[in-house]
C-alpha cells in the first residue's frame, strides 16, 4: 500500500503516517512546513521498514501543486490512498478576520483540497485496483458554527463530497471516507482552544492515536463517515434534530464565552 498524506507535519497527519507505517505502508507526504516533514521522515525511517518520500509543497499554489504530482509521476509512485489532512482555521467572528484569511480558508480547505484529490484520482488511469479516499472534514461540518462559519461550511462542503464522491466514484473501486473528529491536541492553539471550552471541550476531543488507528480500519472497511467519540456521535444525531436557527443560537453562547476566555488568557500571558 502506497499513501499520500497532506498536512503530514500537523498533529494528526503525522499520526496518521505512524500508523500506516506501523501497517507497513509506504509514505509520501507532503506540507508547507518542510522542517516537520524531515523529523517525521527521520522518526519514521527509524522505527519502521518502509519507503518514506517528502516534499514541502504550497497547497494553494496550483503551480506547486502540480510540481508535487510531477515529483511523484518520476519517482514512480503510484498511490493507493489519499489522506486529504491538510486544513486550516482562524479564530474569531468574520468581521474580526481580514478577508486575506477567510478566503485563505476556502483556498486551502476546498480549493487545495480538490486539486490534490483530483490529480490523484486522474492519475488512476482506469485501474480498477481498489483506491482510498479520506477527507478530514469535523464535527463543525455538522453545524451551523457562528464565530467558526467559513470553517464550518468548508468542511461541510468536504462532508457533501464526500458522500457524494462515494457514491459517484463506487463503480471505479473507489472507497470514499469523510472523518469528522471533534477536538483534536494537534497544535497549542488547539490544546488552549479546547481549554476555554471547559467541560464541552474535554467531552468532545479525542486521541490522536485512537482517530488515526480508526479512521484508516473503517477506510479499509468501506464506512462513508467516522465520528469518533459516542459523545460525538450523540451530540451529531441530535443536531440534526433541532432547527439550525436554534443550534446556532446554542452554539453562538458556547463559542462567545469560550474565545472571550480564551483571547483574555492570551492577553493575560503577554502581560
Amino acid at each position: 500500500m502506497k499513501v499520500l498524506i497532506t498536512g503530514a507535519a500537523g498533529g494528526l497527519g503525522r499520526a496518521l503516517a505512524v500508523e500506516c507505517a506501523l501497517r507497513g505502508y509506504d509514505l509520501f507526504l507532503t506540507d508547507v512546513n518542510e522542517g516537520g516533514l524531515l523529523s517525521i521522515k527521520r522518526g519514521l525511517l527509524r522505527r519502521f521498514p518502509v519507503k518514506v518520500m517528502i516534499k514541502s509543497c504550497d497547497l494553494t499554489s496550483e503551480r506547486e501543486t502540480g510540481e508535487l504530482f510531477q515529483f511523484a509521476d518520476r519517482n514512480g509512485w503510484t498511490f493507493d490512498m489519499l489522506m486529504n489532512v491538510a486544513g486550516i482555521d482562524f479564530e474569531g467572528g468574520f468581521l474580526e478576520r481580514s478577508s486575506y484569511n477567510i478566503l485563505k480558508i476556502v483556498r486551502l480547505n476546498i480549493e487545495a483540497t480538490l486539486s490534490v484529490t483530483h490529480k490523484a484520482l486522474a492519475r488512476r488511469n482506469g485501474s480498477s485496483k481498489r483506491f482510498y479516499l479520506v477527507f478530514v472534514s469535523s464535527l463543525a461540518s455538522m453545524y451551523p458554527m457562528p464565530l467558526k462559519a467559513v470553517y464550518a461550511a468548508s468542511k461541510r462542503f468536504l462532508l457533501s463530497l464526500a458522500y457524494a464522491l462515494g457514491q459517484e466514484l463506487k463503480s471505479r473501486n473507489v472507497s470514499v471516507l469523510a472523518l469528522c473528529p471533534g477536538g483534536l491536541p494537534t497544535t497549542p492553539d488547539a490544546l488552549a482552544g479546547i481549554q476555554a471550552q471547559g467541560f464541552w471541550g474535554k467531552l468532545t476531543t479525542n486521541r490522536l492515536e485512537t482517530v488515526a488507528r480508526r479512521t484508516i480500519e473503517k477506510a479499509l472497511r468501506g464506512r462513508r463517515v467516522y465520528i469518533p467519540g459516542v459523545v460525538n456521535a450523540l451530540l451529531s444525531f441530535f443536531g440534526r434534530l433541532i432547527p439550525e436557527t436554534a443550534v446556532a443560537k446554542f452554539l453562538y453562547g458556547r463559542w462567545s464565552k469560550a474565545q472571550k476566555l480564551r483571547f483574555r488568557e492570551q492577553a493575560g500571558g503577554a502581560c
